[in-house]
């Protein structure tokens, strides 16, 4: 995986955010280091909170970067603070997208999705809506930046 694909270890997304789209404002100065990818804009799903559109600093501060402690929406009783995505396997043909749920800096469960690129649909989806939409978004950003390794081999090759 691309070091700019790769996301910080301490940076996740809220596991209570459904993102909507990407955000065209710079609030980032490296939005492809982000948990998704990218900047997102969306709703939040808490407890109590379902539809809520947060505003712009919680967008940057809270909902796109998870551990959002200070967050006023997120529930006192959860199963996690946040979520983690990455691309574990890159086989040109097929991803392999890993999930990890997070509560105090554990573990709390995870999931591996995987995507046909040959016909551009998740051979593997996750049943819970919330967790494939922000698959949906970090394959999205991944797929922007990613070179395609036939590609890369062709061009290596001929150096």
């Amino acid at each position: 995986m691309a070091a700019s694909s790769k996301p910080k270890s301490d940076t996740m997304a809220c596991p209570y955010f459904m993102p909507t789209s990407r955000c065209q404002e710079g609030a980032w100065i490296h939005p492809s280091r982000l948990p998704l990818g990218a900047g997102w804009e969306g709703q939040c799903m808490a407890p109590g909170h379902e539809g809520v559109t947060p505003n712009a600093a919680d967008i940057r501060e809270f909902c796109n970067l998870g551990y959002a402690s200070r967050c006023s929406r997120l529930p006192k009783d959860r199963t996690a603070d946040a979520i983690r995505f990455a691309v574990t396997r890159d086989g040109g043909d097929q991803l392999t997208i890993c999930f990890v749920h997070e509560l105090g800096h554990r573990p709390t469960g995870y999931g591996t999705l995987v995507y046909d690129m040959s016909c551009s649909a998740w051979k593997s989806a996750d049943s819970h809506p919330r967790i494939q939409k922000m698959a949906d978004c970090f394959l999205q950003s991944y797929l922007m930046r990613r070179t395609p390794p036939a590609k890369a081999a062709r061009a290596g090759a001929s150096s």
